[in-house]
């Protein structure tokens, strides 16, 4: 779908955006944060960001839609049309800390064929094509970790929907309990990422949107791993819950979670 050409644009463009980002993280003034809606922030830094992606990814696939966070542009195309978050993590952003990073997707006909999630404080550039997944140009792959108490979760806590907070605790006891250990990065797109070149060995959340998942869902699918929803579905993009994991472990992590959300 793109050329080898294009991808390297792409890339560029990233880099371009990471280093604004980077540049900026100490230079937000709180009066310039605002709260979307509860728990949900979004400053100067996010707008800019995605305002760059969209002009720049509009030279490289001209004909592509939009499908954003920030809402800077309302071009769209069903057929061809990218998926955006330009800072996922935006409040470990803005608490100083690095783990934050833009997450692209480009989907055609309903399908995803492209995605990277780049984050610019560890030089890590994650991406997805057809051909497979990748960490800096260099083959991944899922874990092949099968032993349930070896096993590393990540996961998202509630922020701003408390409704199924009882579930989600009875959830974290079993994990912690039966596992090595649950991580919470504070970033959807990271977790995803990690997911798929093994450093987690799932990850699990309610409540995402699209730009928060699309492009992390597809660099773990062409890492060897499957992702559903917690209904066994593929509505985790357009949907309301994720669940990425290596093909051994994913029904087991399946069963655990509807027991404890049916």
């Amino acid at each position: 779908m793109l050329s080898t050409y294009q991808i390297r644009q792409i890339e560029k463009v990233l880099f371009e955006v990471g280093d604004f980002q980077c540049e900026h993280q100490t230079k937000v003034n709180p009066i310039q944060i605002e709260e979307k809606s509860l728990n949900q922030l979004v400053s100067y830094v996010d707008i800019e960001s995605e305002k760059k992606l969209v002009k720049e990814l509009k030279k490289i696939t001209p004909s592509a839609g939009f499908l954003t966070e920030e809402k800077t542009t309302l071009e769209k195309n069903p057929e061809l049309y990218w998926i955006i978050d330009p800072l996922d993590g935006t409040t470990n952003y803005l608490f100083g800390h690095s783990k934050f990073a833009i997450s692209i997707a480009l989907y055609a006909c309903e399908k995803p064929v492209y995605a990277n999630v780049f984050v610019p404080q560890d030089h890590e550039m994650f991406s997805a094509t057809p051909q497979g997944a990748f960490l800096n140009n260099t083959s991944i792959q899922i874990s092949k970790r099968n032993k349930w108490s070896d096993t590393l979760i990540a996961t998202g806590f509630p922020y701003y929907n408390f409704d199924e907070m009882k579930s989600y605790l009875q959830l974290l006891e079993k994990l912690m309990r039966e596992t090595k250990g649950i991580r919470r990065m504070g970033s959807a797109a990271i977790d995803l990422a990690y997911t798929a070149c093994g450093r987690f060995d799932a990850f699990y959340e309610l409540n995402l949107s699209p730009w928060d998942v699309a492009g992390g869902a597809y660099i773990v699918q062409q890492a060897g791993g499957i992702v559903t929803d917690f209904n066994a579905k593929n509505q985790f993009v357009f949907g309301n819950s994720i669940l990425a994991s290596n093909v051994i472990l994913h029904q087991k992590i399946l069963s655990i979670i509807q027991q404890k959300f049916s």
